[in-house]
């Protein structure tokens, strides 16, 4: 039955993204839900050529906000399950199907939700604000709400769940006390700055499917069948989006979509305790982050010295002259050998 638990509702998950994609379409094409000129600045304010001349042609004309799919399809998922076991009260199959539990699933739910929200709101003043609001929520804006989110998150952890430890692979626990809170505060902040990673067709979606996925053979291990269920509904919608992503893509993931994933995974990564792991699970993601802090570092103290061509990295390879599919073959192919050894780690760990 677990097993039936796990996977029956991510392809529920998937199903309903794949209904509901055209409707989404309709919509972000009708109403034009894309940005209106090309381009984008860099954390410091000025502009990225290279970037834009390598995206001028891809960032008009194709819609924001797939991410949609990804969250809606979750929530609708957890919906019918929850209404099947209204509705059908005695029966046993249904009831076992739910996986709604206050210490496995509550917090991740209300994170992904929250921070999908956040992204959208982001999205739409992109597309239709103007003035201060044409480039969306400032990245001081939505820091603030990641950093919010990682205290709700760190002080549930740590009063409703009573954690204050990390657990170190071959060492044991290691107690971090109310140190805890801040720590989950920056886990969380490091996952939301890599979020740059949405910038080429199927990347970020192929990224997160594999490190959620991982993540939901690590909580089945552990016997954290809710937890890991969760994990594979939201396997289900990242693969029904990434159907109308790949290239050439029908819309983008953007902030709806990449904020509330990447906020979500931290409270993943802290329930199946191996956020020390994190790093070699999620993998593309540190290493997307890491070459923006190392561009940025040699720029500011190198007297503008570059280290890469264009960061994050993967725009590097696209400079150097990779077609941008095999970037993103090469990312999969990265992501799930890199999965496999934390999954590894964890279970022998």
């Amino acid at each position: 039955m677990n097993v039936l638990k796990v996977f029956a509702p991510s392809a529920i998950a998937f199903f309903v993204g794949l209904l509901l994609a055209p409707f989404l379409t309709d919509f972000l094409y009708k109403h034009k839900c894309w940005k209106k000129k090309a381009g984008k600045v860099d954390p410091s304010g000025k502009d990225t050529p290279i970037f834009n001349s390598l995206h001028k042609e891809r960032e008009t004309g194709t819609p924001r906000m797939g991410g949609i799919i990804i969250w809606v399809s979750v929530l609708c998922t957890i919906g019918i399950i929850y209404l099947l076991t209204i509705l059908f009260p005695g029966d046993q199959f249904f009831l076992k199907l739910n996986f709604l539990s206050r210490s496995q699933t509550w917090l991740p739910i209300f994170t992904l939700i929250i921070g999908s929200i956040t992204g959208l709101i982001d999205d739409i003043l992109q597309i239709t604000g103007s003035g201060d609001h044409k480039s969306g929520l400032s990245f001081t804006k939505r820091s603030i709400v990641v950093f919010g989110l990682g205290l709700i998150g760190g002080l549930w952890f740590y009063e409703r769940l009573g954690m204050n430890a990390i657990h170190i692979p071959f060492y044991g626990p290691l107690t971090l006390g109310l140190f805890f809170i801040p720590f989950f505060m920056f886990v969380m902040y490091s996952l939301f700055s890599s979020g740059i990673i949405d910038g080429l067709d199927g990347l970020s979606g192929g990224v997160l499917a594999i490190i959620f996925s991982a993540y939901a053979g690590i909580a089945y291990f552990q016997h954290r069948i809710d937890l890991a269920a969760f994990c594979t509904v939201v396997v289900g919608g990242i693969l029904a989006f990434l159907w109308f992503n790949i290239p050439p893509a029908r819309f983008y993931m953007s902030e709806t979509g990449i904020l509330g994933l990447t906020t979500t995974l931290t409270v993943v990564a802290f329930l199946t305790d191996t956020v020390v792991l994190l790093p070699i699970i999620a993998f593309p993601l540190f290493v997307t982050s890491a070459s923006s802090v190392i561009q940025l570092t040699s720029k500011k103290f190198r007297h503008g010295k570059k280290v890469f061509l264009v960061a994050p990295i993967h725009h590097h390879f696209e400079a150097i002259g990779w077609p941008a599919y095999k970037v993103v073959m090469r990312y999969w192919i990265i992501g799930i050998v890199m999965a496999i050894i934390g999954m590894i780690l964890a279970l022998i760990g």
